[in-house]
């Protein structure tokens, strides 16, 4: 019986884990090579790496997606999508979707002359399943080998744990109070 406990607890904290680094942002060092707008049918289960459709109801969803398309300083290349995330999950409120289009646009280098971005996003990327991260932000950076610190994710994870350790703390107290010890 201990071992189903501990695959229980194992899953469970693997659970948590894919849905912070799924949900927290993360900032990859890319040049663009090119932005387009494509037609897309979301439908079924996919719908929960897309952004909500306006209308919620609709079981089919057929949109236009922006999408930017990049290249990483090792030559791997990455295709992030642009939405609004609106007030939806996760909590960026992102709604300049627009300008972001815009901005990676005017981005754009060859391999020759390359610009080098800092392109924050979150989710992730599967080419069976045609997910795409979101692109959050976009900006120029100066060399590739630059290192952006991820603030936010500092001190989201620390609350986090500090929170926990705060409950397993009070939970502890009172189960020993309970048992007498």
């Amino acid at each position: 019986m201990a071992y189903v406990k501990w695959v229980f607890i194992a899953v469970f904290w693997l659970l948590v884990a894919a849905f912070l680094h799924y949900t927290l942002p993360q900032t990859d060092i890319v040049r663009i090579v090119n932005t387009y707008e494509e037609s897309h049918t979301i439908r079924g289960w996919k719908t929960a790496f897309w952004a909500a459709p306006e209308d919620s109801t609709v079981e089919v969803d057929q949109r236009y997606v922006q999408f930017i398309q990049t290249v990483d300083p090792d030559g791997d290349v990455m295709v992030y999508r642009n939405e609004d995330t609106g007030w939806g999950w996760p909590p960026y409120f992102k709604f300049t979707t627009s300008n972001l289009y815009t901005e990676a646009a005017d981005l754009v280098s060859t391999k020759e002359t390359p610009k080098w971005v800092a392109l924050k996003h979150y989710g992730w990327r599967n080419e069976v399943w045609t997910v795409y991260p979101n692109a959050l932000s976009v900006h120029e950076v100066s060399d590739p080998n630059t290192r952006i610190i991820p603030w936010l994710n500092i001190i989201i994870l620390t609350t986090l744990f500090a929170a926990f350790w705060a409950i397993r703390v009070r939970v502890l107290r009172v189960w020993n109070r309970l048992r007498g010890d």
